[in-house]
């Protein structure tokens, strides 16, 4: 006998580009509800490890180069079959194309491991961003959820939340940090986002 299959009203999809830890926890945190459900996720790297948490929690994962994401529509056309009412960047290093954007308004958000605009722009990421912060002496740091725009981490924020910078920090405890953070407010902000979604 096998179960009645969940029946949800809102999709999302994720993109990421290593472990995905963070997609994971989104994956999961949605599988509790009947409110909504991660229907893909899509990755730019075919040995992110995110593909394989993906699959194994039974949801769609998909992998695409350069030429489908930025040269053709191939990932554009695919994200339009899938409709969803919200992207989410979860550890995804790529810009974002400017036609993807404009087809989803107001429906990419993205996860950033510091408090924008400080520490934002092509090539701060992950521990790059935690030792930029540990070297300028900051007496806190934190994650910023926001919107994606054509520009490395420049859209509209709109959730952040923050941790105190110890004089003994070291890169590897300040990243522990931030996950903490992440794994606490990333899913409840999407959740309250498709709850009440800007209008386009």
């Amino acid at each position: 006998m096998t179960s009645a299959k969940r029946t949800y009203t809102k999709k999302v999809i994720i993109f990421a580009s290593g472990s995905g830890t963070n997609a994971e926890n989104i994956i999961r945190h949605f599988q509790k509800t009947d409110f909504a459900d991660v229907i893909a996720v899509f990755s730019n790297k075919a040995s992110a490890k995110v593909l394989k948490r993906a699959h194994d929690l039974d949801v769609k994962a998909l992998c695409f180069d350069r030429e489908a994401f930025f040269k053709t529509n191939d990932v554009l056309n695919i994200l339009k079959d899938l409709k969803p009412d919200l992207i989410v960047l979860a550890g995804f290093l790529w810009l974002f194309p400017s036609k993807i954007i404009q087809a989803f308004p107001n429906k990419v958000i993205n996860l950033h491991p510091a408090l924008l605009p400080k520490y934002g722009g092509k090539g701060m990421f992950g521990e790059h961003v935690h030792k930029a912060v540990i070297a300028n002496n900051e007496q806190e740091t934190g994650i910023t959820i926001h919107y994606v725009n054509e520009h490395y981490d420049e859209g509209k924020i709109i959730f952040q939340a923050t941790v105190p910078v110890n004089a003994t920090e070291t890169p590897e405890s300040l990243a522990s940090k931030i996950h903490e953070l992440e794994y606490e407010h990333f899913p409840k902000v999407i959740q309250n986002l498709l709850e009440s979604p800007v209008s386009e």
